[in-house]
């Protein structure tokens, strides 16, 4: 009989860095979405043991089952529904951060998403810029892990937010990101931020520097990856 472990799997060792490294890969899961290595000179969020730099920010099933990501930020531009987070914390492998609204979906009803994201084994719930600091207070009161708070503005009140109950900044101003979080660290030397990386290694290393714990990173769409198999797949015909 074929022993197909041997055909599939491959060991290899990294000695790039200070150490060896053992890598295990498979044939059939070679074909990830692999975060910019850049993001690893970031200095993380250690949130219930375990040490976040990158997060993938997507709701599709297929690549958060295909990602070397440490944590996915799942926000999404519709009502946050249950069926949703539940299928996307079935999915991952890796630690969720739920959109519970904030904005067009509030009050008691973004409350009740983020207490059922919690019991569902979510990491921490993510709340649009709208929020209001009472929306935030009242969350903070029912649910025990962080609340993320989106920041697109160096004109966001930080320390009202920080009272409030926010636990997590999310900045995600364009090409502003890194002066905002500047401005965060500037005031709050200690305090855990997320921010957008941008498109290159420069950008991503950029927003680090200015003080960024944790990059997200936004990965090409199940299209565009298909898209480039596809042309494989004819060159090779």
């Amino acid at each position: 009989m074929k022993n197909n472990y041997y055909d599939n799997v491959e060991h290899k060792v990294d000695s790039s860095g200070p150490k060896r490294m053992p890598i295990i890969e498979s044939r059939l899961k070679k074909r990830i979405v692999t975060v910019p290595d850049v993001i690893r000179d970031a200095s993380g969020i250690k949130i219930f043991g375990k040490r976040i730099k990158s997060m993938i920010f997507t709701t599709d099933l297929a690549i958060i089952n295909n990602n070397n990501a440490d944590a996915v930020i799942a926000v999404y531009p519709f009502t946050p529904q249950l069926s949703i987070t539940k299928a996307i914390m079935e999915v991952s492998s890796t630690p969720v951060f739920c959109g519970v609204g904030g904005g067009l979906t509030s009050g008691q009803r973004s409350v009740d998403i983020a207490l059922h994201a919690e019991l569902g084994g979510a990491y921490g719930v993510v709340m649009n810029a709208p929020a209001t600091n009472e929306l935030v207070s009242e969350m903070r009161d029912r649910i025990d892990i962080p609340i993320v708070i989106t920041v697109v503005s160096e004109k966001e009140d930080f320390e009202a937010r920080i009272r409030a109950g926010v636990g997590i900044f999310n900045v995600s101003g364009g090409a502003n990101t890194a002066n905002i979080v500047r401005k965060i660290r500037a005031i709050r030397p200690d305090f855990p931020i997320i921010a957008t990386g941008g498109p290159t290694n420069e950008s991503i290393r950029e927003t680090i520097n200015a003080g960024a714990n944790a990059i997200t990173y936004t990965p090409p769409t199940s299209a565009e990856l298909f898209a480039e198999i596809m042309e494989k797949y004819r060159e090779e015909l």
